[in-house]
């Protein structure tokens, strides 16, 4: 499986479900829980984004199957590495804190 962060227009279907999910942003929370960040945001396929309340959040692991990549370039490669550091740099601080308890 694709171990890094998936482009936005990736093609997905997690665990359990039959429904594919189309990647349309990273690292979100739920309303105003801030103490979970979800790695994806996405909506469903092919009837694309049609509100907020139907937009779902998951996290890398729940993936299942991978059906098609997102548009990948030098640009989202960049955005991809900018991603990934801060990704990390908020999984130190998380354990930072848990520590600390």
């Amino acid at each position: 499986m694709f171990e890094r962060v998936l482009p936005i227009g990736t093609i997905v279907l997690l665990k359990g479900a039959s429904k594919r999910l189309m990647i349309i942003g990273h690292c979100k929370y739920m309303g105003n829980n801030t103490d979970k960040v979800y790695d994806y945001a996405a909506c469903t396929y092919p009837e694309g984004f049609i509100s907020p309340d139907t937009t779902a959040l998951f996290d890398h692991e729940q993936i299942d199957v991978i059906f098609s990549l997102g548009f990948r370039n030098e640009l989202q490669h960049e955005y991809q590495q900018k991603l990934e550091k801060a990704l990390e740099d908020m999984r130190l601080e998380k354990e930072k804190k848990e520590e600390e308890q």
